[in-house]
């Protein structure tokens, strides 16, 4: 299993403006390596990462300061460039088959859109003191808030939009396999979690958890601080400067949401052996204009990331189920709702007189499908009716846990 740590890094000035020199240049031959693929697809010739990775060392020779970069991380930049081309490729196939909507053909990186650098295997290492060593750089002070466990594979130096600079370690983790058999598994019993708008998630045991709109109440200050921008001179200092500060309210917005969701999946992988979510095709929901924003503030791909390497380093399951149906079938007799319509709010069963919050019946569905989905049967689920609901929870993101 692959585990990724993020450090924060703060180099010193003349680290920075060696960091600074070395995306600047890799940017230069990432954007080298594709023009050079073109000119050779029109004379009828074909190039491939082992032809541009051979070429690096004559690179070297005519441009002197490719040479105060690692060797390395000029290899990955090789291997960036092909991996666009692999996936260029793999999607023409795919609109043959009318898997895909568009080629996406590999471009050109400007300054903005290239920010991170590689090395792949070697050329790093950690410092006793939690400092990181990378060659041709120098030591460069590291915030290591816990320990990295497992063989490191890779490490990546990137740079934030507003200039921070991190450190991320892809390491090899070996956990061990998880087992649905294992009795703690079968005593800490299962969830089953529908994902909305109005609330983030909606338990199958009646609780749920409310979208905090960390954008929405932010948005106030975010668009008076765009419209300072808007009327900037473009290319002129003050630009520069009132585009950071778009950057840094756009950062705390994302750090808000990145902080809450954190919260709420550590509390469901704590305190379930089994967590079932709709597999719902999320990319292609925000393709709606009309909820879009919304569906993107609530973090749903998030939510469900999160809780799943969560759940996984904890020896928990965490489950994707079709949601077709979910939310039209009653969780108690069965029976089909086709006219169900996304603004009744309320499930009234025609058969068996059951009256059940949408949510509520959706995630009650998806916890039975779930549980069938890892050979655990269908279980005992009571439905809650409306008039005997429990007290729902709200996450308190200033201090502590939520509590679901």
């Amino acid at each position: 299993m692959i585990k990724t740590y993020r450090f924060r890094l703060y180099p010193s000035a003349e680290q920075e403006r060696l960091l600074d020199q070395q995306l600047d240049l890799c940017r230069e031959l990432y954007n080298a390596f594709p023009e050079q693929r073109i000119l050779a697809y029109k004379t009828e010739k074909r190039i491939n990462y082992n032809y541009q990775q051979d070429q690096l060392p004559e690179l070297k020779n005519a441009f002197p300061e490719f040479r105060n970069i690692y060797s390395q991380v000029l290899q990955d930049v090789a291997r960036r460039v092909d991996r666009a081309y692999e996936n260029f490729f793999r999607r023409v196939k795919e609109i043959k088959q009318g898997k895909h909507r568009k080629a996406g053909f590999p471009r050109f990186k400007p300054v903005n859109r290239y920010r991170s650098v590689t090395y792949p295997q070697s050329g790093f290492g950690i410092m006793e003191n939690g400092h990181l060593k990378l060659t041709k750089i120098g030591i460069l002070r590291m915030f290591m808030h816990r320990d990295v466990e497992g063989e490191i594979k890779t490490v990546t130096i990137s740079r934030d939009r507003v200039g921070d600079w991190f450190a991320s370690f892809s390491v090899q983790s070996g956990l061990p396999g998880i087992h649905i058999e294992n009795t703690e598994l079968q005593d800490q019993g299962g969830l089953g979690i529908d994902l909305g708008i109005t609330h983030l998630a909606t338990m199958s045991d009646g609780t749920f958890v409310d979208t905090p709109h960390f954008l929405v109440k932010a948005e106030r200050q975010l668009k008076r601080d765009q419209r300072h921008l808007s009327r900037k001179k473009k290319g002129s200092n003050n630009r520069g400067k009132q585009k950071m500060i778009v950057a840094k309210r756009h950062r705390n917005v994302k750090r808000q949401r990145e902080d809450f969701v954190h919260k709420v999946s550590n509390d469901l992988a704590s305190n379930y052996g089994l967590l079932s979510f709709e597999d719902l095709n999320i990319a292609g929901m925000v393709r709606n204009h009309h909820l879009a924003k919304s569906i993107s503030n609530a973090s749903w791909s998030m939510l469900v990331q999160y809780t799943t390497y969560k759940a996984g380093n904890a020896g928990k399951v965490v489950v994707q189920v079709n949601p077709k149906g979910t939310s039209k079938t009653c969780s108690r007799c069965g029976w089909v709702k086709d006219d169900l319509k996304l603004s009744d709010r309320i499930f009234h069963c025609s058969d068996c007189g059951l009256e059940i919050d949408r949510d509520l019946n959706a995630a009650i569905n998806i916890h039975r499908l779930g549980m069938m989905e890892v050979g655990r049967g269908t279980p005992e689920v009571t439905p809650v009716e409306i008039g005997a609901l429990p007290a729902m929870a709200t996450p308190v993101v200033e201090s502590g846990s939520p509590r679901l």
